[in-house]
This record gives C-alpha cells, sequence and structure tokens, in this order.
C-alpha cells in the first residue's frame, strides 16, 4: 500500500478553522436577513432521483449533459445524483409533503451543491449556495421583493460594485415563437457558429444568446428579440416588476441576452454581477419559474426564486479586506498540579453553566507556558488554580488586558466573571 499522503478530490475543498469564522459570520448574518423577511428553512437530502434533474433543469442543459455527479445504486440499480442545484429539490419536497395545500410558503435551503466543472476562484465542483424560493405567489410583488432583499444584503455584507441585470423570459408560446425564430436565424450563419452553438442549435438555441466567444457577438447582437415576441401579459408583469424596483432606488440594466441556464425559467430573471471577481462575476441569480412545479408532478401553481453561490460572495468579501471575526473566548482556565485540576475542570464547568464561554488548558505545562497561551487566545481573562486556590476552594482571575488580578470564592467566580466580561 502507498504511504502518499492522501489529498481532497480536485475542486472538493477543506474549509480550515482560521477560514471557518467568516462562514459563520456569514451564515449567521444570511439567516437574520432571511427570517426578516419571513422565510423558513427547509432541508433536503444532498442525493436525488437523477430523472427529477433531467425532468427539471432539462436534458439539454450543460449541467445534465456534462457536470452531474450521477452513478447507479449498487444495492438496488436506482440512477442518482448529487444535486447540482436546489430547487428541483426544493419543489420534490413541498409536492411530496403537501406544502402547497394550505398557503403559499417562502422557503429558504443552504449547503453543497455539486457540479464537475474546471475548478477556479469561486467556483468549486463541490460548491456551497443559499437558495431562497417563494412558491404559490403568480405576482410581480413577489419577483421585485425578492430583488429588493437582495439588496438590502448587500448593504448588510458591505459588499459595493454590484450592478443589477434584469430581463423577461416571457411564456411558453413566445419562447416557442422566438425560439423558432432564432433557429431559422442561425441556421442562416452556420459558418459564423462555433461548435457548441452548432451543438445546441436545435436542442437549446436560446443558450447560443450567451455565447462568450468573441467572433459570434456581432451575430449574436443582431438576433431576434424575445422582447419582441412577449404577450402583453408578461410585459404588463416585467413592467410592474420595474415599477417597483424604481419605486425603491434599485437600480438596473435590461440584458435581452440574460436567459439563464435552466430549462425552467419563464418571465422575470436576473443576476447580481460584480467586475471584481474576474470571469465568474455573477454572485447571485434567479427568476421565475411557474412551470416547474407541474413538471414535476403537481398542480400548476406559480414560484420566484433565486440562489447565491457562497463561495464566490466570501471571496467579493475578502477582495474588500474583510477577515474573519476572532473566535469570541471569555475565559482561558491555568491550572498545575492534581487538585488544581479537579478545582480548575469544577471552575470551567460552573462558568459554563453561566454561558461564560470557556476554554480549558490541556496538555500540561508550566504556568508560564500556560499564560503565553491565553494571553494569545483572545480571552478577556484567565482563571488560574494552583496549589493554594485549590485548598481555599477558590481561583485568581486575572484581567488579560488591563486591571488587577485578585482571589475568587468558587461560591463568588460566576458573579464576577459576568463582571469581567460584560
Amino acid at each position: 500500500m502507498s504511504n502518499t499522503t492522501l489529498q481532497a478530490i480536485r475542486g472538493m475543498n477543506d474549509i480550515l478553522p482560521d477560514e471557518a469564522g467568516l462562514w459563520l459570520w456569514f451564515e449567521d448574518t444570511v439567516r437574520e436577513w432571511l427570517e426578516s423577511y419571513g422565510y423558513r428553512n427547509i432541508r433536503m437530502p444532498l442525493v436525488e432521483s437523477t430523472v427529477l434533474f433531467k425532468r427539471a433543469i432539462g436534458e439539454v442543459t450543460d449541467i445534465v449533459e456534462k457536470e452531474m455527479y450521477s452513478f447507479e445504486d449498487s444495492l438496488n440499480g436506482d440512477q442518482l445524483t448529487l444535486r447540482p442545484e436546489g430547487t428541483a429539490s426544493c419543489v420534490r419536497a413541498v409536492l411530496q409533503h403537501n406544502l402547497l395545500y394550505n398557503a403559499p410558503q417562502r422557503l429558504w435551503y443552504s449547503g453543497q451543491m455539486f457540479r464537475h466543472e474546471r475548478p477556479q476562484k469561486g467556483r468549486y465542483r463541490q460548491f456551497h449556495q443559499i437558495g431562497v424560493e417563494a412558491m404559490g405567489f403568480g405576482g410581480p410583488d413577489i419577483d421585485a421583493e425578492q430583488i429588493i432583499m437582495c439588496a438590502r444584503l448587500w448593504k448588510k455584507l458591505g459588499i459595493r460594485d454590484v450592478t443589477l441585470q434584469l430581463n423577461t423570459l416571457g411564456d411558453s408560446a413566445s419562447r416557442q415563437r422566438h425560439r423558432d425564430k432564432l433557429i431559422a436565424y442561425f441556421e442562416g450563419h452556420k459558418d459564423v457558429l462555433d461548435a457548441e452553438a452548432q451543438r445546441r442549435l436545435y436542442t437549446n438555441p436560446l443558450r447560443i444568446l450567451d455565447t462568450k466567444n468573441p467572433a459570434m457577438q456581432e451575430l449574436v447582437g443582431n438576433a431576434p428579440r424575445l422582447m419582441d415576441e412577449l404577450e402583453d401579459e408578461a410585459i404588463r408583469h416585467f413592467g410592474a416588476v420595474q415599477a417597483i424596483l424604481k419605486r425603491h432606488d434599485i437600480p438596473f440594466e435590461i440584458n435581452p441576452r440574460l436567459v439563464r441556464g435552466l430549462d425552467y425559467y419563464n418571465r422575470t430573471v436576473f443576476e447580481w454581477v460584480t467586475t471584481r471577481l474576474g470571469a465568474q462575476g455573477t454572485i447571485c441569480a434567479g427568476g421565475r419559474f411557474d412551470g416547474l412545479i407541474e413538471q414535476i408532478g403537481g398542480k400548476p401553481a406559480p414560484a420566484m426564486g433565486f440562489a447565491m453561490g457562497v463561495e464566490r460572495l466570501l471571496a467579493l468579501l475578502q477582495e474588500y479586506g474583510m477577515t474573519p471575526p476572532p473566535a469570541p473566548l471569555d475565559v482561558y482556565v491555568v491550572h498545575q498540579g492534581e487538585q488544581a485540576q479537579v478545582v480548575a475542570w469544577q471552575a470551567a464547568e460552573l462558568l459554563r453553566d453561566a454561558g461564560v464561554r470557556v476554554l480549558l488548558h490541556c496538555g500540561g505545562g508550566s504556568f508560564k507556558s500556560q499564560m503565553k497561551k491565553a494571553d494569545a487566545s483572545g480571552a478577556v481573562c484567565a482563571v488560574i488554580v494552583g496549589d493554594d486556590e485549590a485548598a481555599a476552594n477558590a481561583v485568581t482571575v486575572k484581567p488579560l488586558r488591563a486591571g488587577e488580578q485578585q482571589r475568587v470564592a468558587m461560591t463568588e467566580l460566576q458573579i464576577k466573571i459576568k463582571e469581567l466580561i460584560k
């Protein structure tokens, strides 16, 4: 057997303790923000039936064709997939548990997603998303609310340099008319299409509009516009979304080439984009998916949602120089001697009973070496237990930043420490 040190799988990264502080702070901030808008948490499994994503995302999308981690269950032959996105799983859970029976639902989830992409800054094969879904809401107000929600989060996080791009994909009839015109248009310019565009021409021509190939930009710029095919109702819906955003001073750009990579979107779609992360500038995106619930097997119901990539947002925060907040610690307990260790354990548990954050020194060492560790820990004060303190059932409390040390009886310890750390 080789004794080579094992490494994490490419694109699936460890989050080390020095980094995790920023993650925890971000997750706490996001949870408070979502609760302030009335969204409730839902948690779905990492593994789903492969057919769920084929049916929801679309069999001719990049995700299904090239990026999913799919496998056969060796015990029963089921075709399974590590979830590449959260919306399909969330809709499946809502339908399976009949959550739309009594009322619309505002839901959010977080966790790992998996796509076999080329790893790069802010984009990994195992990545984390925050997903937000509002099901059972058909009006433009929920579209606008979700976009305004995002703007509020950027303020809370201190994120600048982001722009909102907005588009509408209309409804199924208008998309079909547009699709037919796109195919006819691109058929007349096959000599300009690259291999990827030719592959998509008859399966998903809308995705050609999203090409990054410089040689195709003029061709795509002159392509038929979906906006020209929209029905009056879709136009009114999109206009109402824009009107609400303007009332709330949310600037946006209309991007007619914004189509999103998933087949289930209709009407409003949006992306929040930054220029500070290179080519992978989208930090949050979503849109309306009114047909997906029926597509997966439920009764027709409207829905709107979005997702944000946690790694990209944290990379953006680090671009601004944000560092993880220090791990909160109130007390470092220093001790030496057999009886002192017994009293030190009692003191640590007594303080934890009072809600104090305590690190009890383990591993022995001199008082001097332990005090160095206490000072480096960031704790407010040290609780010191030696033979004298143990015999008196007391401790010495030493503030680590300013103040005089003093002997404190165990019966008074909770009160004294609370005074010091308040």
